[in-house]
């Protein structure tokens, strides 16, 4: 075979199927049962400027006000079209390939133009956990190296790092951002993370959201406050700042540049409303990060062939390799497209305007005490509070009944969690007000 052996041409050459490929790849200009042609009524009627017609490229029960949608999240039209067409394609011929090129090429051109950076600087992944992961088991810690991270974080945080700690013995210490939730400062959560820093810091993990309280944290803040920490470090002991990403990416307009970080982490199912099961990790320093699962790219198996280490980390090579639901991860592009359409600040803006409306309605009840900043800047879609007398679990079934859908935090103590997001609107978050005031 004299052309470079990868994940695209084990497809396209067949030995998916164990034999020689003898047909080209269909073309979307002429569709058949092997070449599905995608699109439907609602996708074409598409306007972006309505938000009666984003609402609408939505399968999503009208009955219900839908504030846990960011949980498994559910795809617009022109996404659940995209994954039909690929997900027939491949039932059709097992040979199929997207038109186009090298697909997985594709979607780290759609995730860059969206989020920032470059197609290299973005593996694929499953998961926000799965990205994670990657980071805290591929990233190589010389001795006396520490990790800090904060109280906040979410399982796969702590336990990413807890894994790392058992294999390196590297010290992980955790600093609280805050006491309050409600009263949290850009300040004292900066403060926090510089004071905990030591000299041999080499991984700051935090999380751009928290799921625990809604608490939106200042990255850009304290990327600014490592860089300056980081000017007399040698460049193996540099503060890698490493962002667990998922509940700001899609609901804040914010790109890599504006964030400063050097790792991003983010599932692309929950606030993007892409297709379950995809993520990405954007980084600026993969060259830290060593493979975990092998990678199914090129240089992958070039080395493979030659009996050779592929070199340093890059995106590419720290992408787990193996045979996906191509269907859906193919389909991603779509969603950076859907969302690209609506405008990033038009999504940033509805999503808050309408936690704002949600938290001022909130604030008014005696027996409820919010735990998410009121201030846009702190805060996102998420908006989370406690109910006097009542646990979480029993609020969500109430409010289920009610025809609102909301979801608990998945910490203890647990609480009450209602996400705004482009398939909610004023009167359902004014309907939501109304059913919490009358949970007594």
């Amino acid at each position: 075979m004299d052309r470079p052996l990868n994940r695209r041409t084990l497809l396209g050459a067949g030995m998916l199927a164990g034999v020689p490929a003898c047909a080209a790849s269909p073309s979307p200009a002429n569709p058949s049962p092997r070449n599905p042609s995608p699109g439907n009524n609602a996708s074409r009627a598409f306007d972006p400027t309505h938000w009666a017609s984003v609402r609408a490229q939505f399968a999503l029960d009208p009955a219900y006000g839908q504030f846990a949608a960011f949980v498994l999240a559910p795809a617009p039209a022109p996404v659940r079209e995209a994954i039909r067409t690929h997900r027939d394609a491949l039932d059709a011929d097992p040979e199929y390939i997207p038109p186009g090129g090298d697909p997985d090429q594709t979607v780290r051109q759609a995730a860059a133009r969206y989020l920032g950076g470059g197609p290299g600087d973005i593996a694929l992944t499953d998961s926000t956990t799965m990205g994670l992961a990657l980071l805290y088991s591929g990233i190589a810690l010389r001795p006396g190296q520490d990790v800090l991270t904060t109280e906040h974080d979410f399982l796969a945080t702590h336990e990413g790092l807890r894994l790392l700690a058992a294999r390196t013995g590297a010290k992980v210490r955790r600093v609280r951002l805050y006491d309050d939730p409600a009263a949290a400062s850009v300040d004292r959560m900066v403060s926090a993370i510089k004071e905990g820093l030591g000299p041999r810091t080499r991984v700051v993990a935090v999380t751009w959201v928290h799921s625990s309280t809604g608490v939106r944290v200042p990255v850009r803040a304290i990327a600014d406050m490592l860089a300056e920490a980081n000017k007399d470090r040698a460049e193996h002991d540099r503060a890698l700042l490493c962002v667990d990403g998922v509940h700001g990416f899609g609901a804040l307009a914010d790109d890599v540049t504006d964030l400063g970080c050097d790792f991003l982490a983010s599932g692309t199912h929950k606030w993007l409303f892409g297709p379950r099961g995809t993520g990405i990790v954007w980084g600026r320093a993969w060259d830290t990060i060593a493979p975990i699962v092998p990678s199914f790219s090129g240089a992958a198996f070039a080395a493979w062939h030659g009996g050779a280490s592929p070199g340093p980390g890059t995106a590419e090579l720290i992408t787990p390799g193996g045979y996906k639901a191509f269907e859906h991860r193919w389909a991603m592009p779509e969603a950076f497209a859907f969302m690209t359409a609506i405008g990033k600040a038009r999504v940033e803006r509805r999503t808050q305007e309408l936690a704002t409306r949600l938290k001022a309605g909130l604030a008014e009840l005696p027996h409820v005490t919010p735990a998410t900043p009121r201030a846009p800047e702190l805060s996102a879609g998420l908006v989370c509070c406690s109910i006097a007398g009542m646990e979480p679990f029993q609020a969500v079934q109430r409010l289920r009944a009610l025809k609102v859908a909301a979801s608990t935090t998945p910490y203890n103590p647990p609480l009450l969690r209602i996400g705004t997001s482009i398939v909610t609107g004023p009167e359902q978050v004014d309907h939501a007000i109304r059913v919490v005031e009358g949970l007594r």
